[in-house]
């Protein structure tokens, strides 16, 4: 199925972090991750200073929330280990 960029889903978050250098330990942890390719799912991200910014594009309803769901369980687990090892 060829969908057009016009009938693709779109979904864009911004997270906060409390500093750059968490919101860039955040962004190279989940950048590496891609999204699968039989989903038809794109996702870009940036930083902006604290502030980590993620654009979600699908083709459909369903794949665009299975891949923010997935993004936020990795990013739960990267934000605790950023509380565990963060340096004092």
């Amino acid at each position: 199925m060829d969908t057009a960029i016009s009938e693709r889903l779109s979904a864009e978050l911004r997270v906060p972090f409390p500093s750059a250098w968490e919101a860039e330990v955040a962004y190279n942890s989940l950048s590496v991750d891609k999204e699968p390719k039989r989903g038809h799912v794109h996702r870009d991200l940036s930083l902006d200073g604290n502030i980590m910014q993620v654009c979600f594009q699908a083709s459909e309803a369903r794949t665009l929330r299975v891949s923010i769901n997935s993004f936020f369980e990795h990013l739960k687990l990267v934000c605790e280990t950023i509380d565990q090892f963060r340096p004092l």
